[in-house]
């Protein structure tokens, strides 16, 4: 086992970051470097609706939010860890599980709250949003010079 020092894992770190070694690390808030793979997600055209579907793993369904506000809606998660808990057969000699919060927002138009579907399940959050509908041009028409 590597002392800490050395990060996640030392050699991928030293051939995909070369610099990376050599200047202070910032540490994520949730996740530590693996928070970019948080919130991965598909999105699907159907005739009427796009359908989201959202990793989510490790949340619950009261950690999420999904707010919709000026035609952005976006989607948060948030995780708090005691840190003050003291594990009674040991101590720990790392603790990669971080607390802290997440979001991701879509541009959605025109959309009432009430027609956005969401399910959460199995660690994917379902959203279907219906589409905006789409404004008609007027017909073709001749403008009269003076």
């Amino acid at each position: 086992m590597l002392p800490s020092i050395f990060g996640e894992n030392l050699f991928d770190d030293f051939f995909h970051d070369p610099f990376g070694m050599m200047t202070a690390a910032v540490e994520e808030p949730l996740y530590g470097k693996h928070a970019k793979n948080l919130m991965k997600t598909d999105v699907r055209e159907l005739e009427d609706a796009y359908e989201l579907d959202i990793d989510l793993p490790g949340f619950k369904k009261d950690e999420i939010t999904v707010d919709l506000n000026d035609g952005y809606l976006t989607i948060g998660a948030s995780k708090d860890l005691n840190k003050d808990a003291q594990d009674q057969n040991g101590r720990y000699i790392r603790r990669e599980r971080y607390a802290g919060t997440c979001s991701r927002s879509f541009y959605v138009g025109d959309v009432q709250p009430c027609d956005i579907g969401a399910r959460y399940e199995d660690g994917i959050l379902r959203l279907s949003v219906p589409k905006a509908d789409k404004k008609r041009l007027p017909e073709r028409s001749t403008i009269a010079i003076e």
